[in-house]
């Protein structure tokens, strides 16, 4: 799951959050056990988690924001991840009937848009940073760190390892940042692996 923090933290990581996240990360454990032995149902989870697309009790897939829910046809699901129509409306059911995936998957919500890729038409700063993910406190010592160089943060996005082979942290400054010593500083925090910053063309 990529999950975006905004000025005031994003809808879907307070969700997630009260409903079940903890230490022990119970609901990949349970992804897993339900999924293990079918590969290609455990493909159209990990998606509706990567995109933020939910299910309702009717059994349909919705991206939704606010109180806006938009209908994605099955059929379009299966063609992206090529597989059969039927592996993802089993999927849907599936989820239906465990009672803790269903809190999960009934309760999530786009966040919003990612600027990554626009960062430059806007004139941000982009700060990508690869670490420890069990680490605790990379973020708030990182963005502590910004908040001193008297730069705000437009947005954070946090891969989740267990949907993305190498897991950042991409943080999106309000303007491009320009003291060279903050890198010496970001990479002393415990768990940072390396830091880059993506720079205008």
């Amino acid at each position: 799951m990529r999950i975006i923090f905004k000025l005031n933290c994003s809808k879907i990581y307070i969700e997630i959050q009260h409903l079940w996240f903890e230490k022990d990360d119970r609901m990949w454990d349970e992804i897993r056990k339900t999924f293990s032995e079918n590969p290609k149902k455990l493909r159209v989870v990990q998606a509706l988690l990567e995109f933020g697309f939910c299910i309702k009790d009717d059994g349909k897939i919705y991206s939704s924001f606010g109180d806006i829910f938009i209908e994605i046809p099955y059929s379009k699901i299966a063609e992206a991840l090529q597989v059969d129509r039927r592996v993802v409306i089993n999927t849907v059911q599936t989820l239906l009937e465990k009672e803790e995936l269903k809190k999960i998957f009934t309760g999530i919500k786009v966040a919003g848009p990612s600027f990554r890729e626009i960062a430059k038409l806007l004139k941000c700063g982009v700060v990508e940073i690869h670490a420890d993910s069990h680490e605790v406190g990379i973020i708030a010592s990182v963005t502590e760190l910004i908040k001193n160089e008297n730069v705000s943060i437009r947005q954070i996005l946090a891969d989740d390892p267990e949907l993305y082979p190498e897991p950042k942290l991409t943080i999106i400054t309000e303007k491009p940042i320009t003291n060279t010593n903050l890198t010496d500083k970001i990479l002393e925090i415990k768990g940072i692996k390396s830091v880059n910053y993506i720079k205008e063309d």
